[in-house]
């Protein structure tokens, strides 16, 4: 039952971002918006971590991809980073003028909607698992709404007060948020038990009869 909850989260989410994906990198080609483009490219990171954990789930035995699933969903955390840091830097030095994006301001409002609601109910399943994969990709799903509220926040005031240089700070910091996440993943710490832990724990009132 939790394999098959996990497995429509995280389809719903491939499904959100392929379109948001889209959405987000036409929309800030046209409007000439590095955060706009780098907001769709970090969608379709987001896209492969939700496959990752998507493709482990179809696994007889999901424990034993565990290790291997973290190490991409941390690599795409690394991604996501650099992706927002170098066209955050670009931004920067280039004194980019961004135009107007009615379309980016409103798909980035209501990721900053969605996604944390798709956070949630991975992350509440991944815990109920023990799966610290799940965990780890609800976190990417996280840095995702943190992103969409940055780039919002960076298109707002580019349109209100033609602060230009806004949402570029915001991406650099949530570029480090994303590279502390990445670490994590990668070492494990996503969550404190794996699947394999579980099925390898006998019960504790099994032990107290068998004793």
């Amino acid at each position: 039952m939790l394999h098959r909850r996990i497995r429509w989260i995280v389809a719903t989410t491939i499904g959100y971002n392929l379109v948001e994906a889209v959405v987000a990198i036409t929309a800030g080609t046209v409007a000439s918006s590095a955060a706009l483009v780098a907001f769709g490219l970090d969608s379709t990171i987001e896209v492969l971590s939700a496959a990752a954990v998507a493709w482990q789930f179809t696994r007889r035995d999901p424990e034993r991809w565990e290790k291997g699933t973290l190490r991409v969903i941390a690599v795409a955390f690394f991604a996501l980073a650099a992706w927002v840091t170098v066209a955050s830097l670009s931004a920067l030095i280039a004194r980019v003028e961004v135009e107007h994006s009615s379309i980016g301001i409103v798909l980035t409002a209501v990721s900053v909607v969605v996604m944390p609601l798709l956070s949630f109910a991975e992350r509440r399943a991944g815990r109920e698992l023990g799966s610290a994969t799940a965990v780890a990709d609800s976190m990417q799903t996280l840095i995702c709404a943190y992103l969409s509220a940055a780039v919002l926040v960076g298109l707002v005031l580019n349109s209100a007060f033609d602060w230009w240089w806004a949402d570029a700070i915001a991406g650099l910091v949530i570029a480090a948020f994303a590279v502390r996440e990445g670490v994590e993943a990668w070492r494990g710490d996503a969550c404190a038990t794996s699947v394999g832990m579980l099925l390898d724990e006998e019960p504790e009132s099994e032990r107290e009869r068998g004793s």
